[in-house]
């Protein structure tokens, strides 16, 4: 079964929640975000966070490395013990994340095993309180990754991770990324993820965010999604010049403005007025335009993204006292009666 990102958080959520410190492999393509991830709930649920790369790491530095402990009155020679590397957790409760597990030499892969088996490696031990978890890509994926051993892989809970538009925008509109970059995906989905071996930029998760940067900046996206899909983007940008006036719809002054015909319009329309709605008056004034003009698959499409964009800016008590005094809008608003009655 492959998991959504968001039905991952939720998964990692509740290992944490129910102190199951088993430790766990999470399967991927690249760049959709199964790092950021991890780190999102080692921040949700206020652990540390430990990310070792491993491929870029030789097994002295995990291991350690072996220093001399001259002999004892009465003995006539020395030993030797392992001064284990500054990075690793010494107490506390976090999730040391051992990142590109199966990019690292085999190796590598041996001591990673002692540690995710036992705990420990030489003569330093995981303390109890932290969660070994790691991640890789699959070899469909065109990624350098070598064999992961059997013993190894059968130490692991095994969760496969894929592309999901729905758990991006919602990241995307949490982390406020340019809204004619979230329109152009949630019209041409298919190029959320797309990777082309050919090329050394291709669409993710990951390079979309920095497009987003770039184009937030006025430079072109080819160096982030590549040539094809920055071509199709920038054919895209041209809907924006026949959207109607978001600005004056936001402000309630939309009555004479018509909502697009075209699905690529009707994307744009609908993110825009999302993600520029920063006040419940605002968000107000475009689900009514749109409960006005538009269809309501459109209405509902806006009412589930304005519900979590109030909720995260704490505006969402304010909404749910307008929409008590409209009728007509609660219909759309049935699925969200519980976050609103909060």
């Amino acid at each position: 079964m492959t998991l959504k990102p968001s039905e991952l958080s939720t998964y990692l959520l509740q290992l944490v929640g129910q102190n199951l410190p088993i430790s766990t492999m999470i399967w991927g393509p690249p760049g959709i975000g199964k790092s950021s991830i991890v780190a999102q709930v080692a921040q949700r649920s206020t652990l540390g966070f430990i990310d070792v790369r491993l491929s870029q790491l030789a097994p002295t530095d995990l291991r350690g490395l072996p220093v001399a402990v001259p002999p004892q009155e009465g003995e006539a020679t020395g030993t030797s013990t392992w001064y284990p590397p500054e990075f690793l957790p010494r107490d506390g409760r976090g999730i040391l994340f051992l990142d590109e597990l199966n990019m690292a030499p085999p190796a590598m892969q041996g001591v990673a095993q002692q540690l995710i088996l036992d705990r420990q490696v030489g003569s330093y031990c995981v303390p109890d309180g932290w969660f070994i978890w790691s991640a890789g890509n699959r070899k469909e994926d065109r990624a350098s990754v070598f064999e992961m051993p059997a013993p190894l892989a059968n130490r692991f809970l095994h969760l496969s991770v894929g592309v999901d538009f729905d758990s991006f925008k919602a990241y995307a509109l949490e982390r406020r990324l340019h809204e004619q970059v979230l329109a152009f995906l949630a019209f041409r989905p298919t190029l959320l993820h797309k990777l082309n071996p050919k090329e050394p930029a291709w669409p993710s998760p990951r390079s979309w965010e920095m497009a987003s940067c770039l184009h937030q900046g006025g430079l072109d996206v080819d160096p982030a999604v590549g040539e094809a899909a920055a071509s199709e983007f920038r054919a895209y940008l041209k809907v924006y010049a026949k959207l109607p006036d978001l600005d004056k719809v936001l402000a309630g002054k939309g009555a004479r403005l018509k909502f697009p015909e075209e699905p690529s319009g009707r994307w744009a329309t609908t993110i825009g007025l999302t993600m520029r709605a920063s006040t419940a008056e605002q968000g107000m004034a475009a689900f009514q335009w749109l409960v006005a003009k538009a269809t309501a698959e459109w209405v509902q499409l806006f009412a589930s993204d304005l519900v979590a964009q109030m909720r995260r800016t704490n505006q969402l008590g304010e909404l749910a006292r307008m929409v008590a005094d409209e009728p007509a809008l609660q219909a759309f608003l049935k699925d969200y009666r519980e976050l609103l009655d909060r």
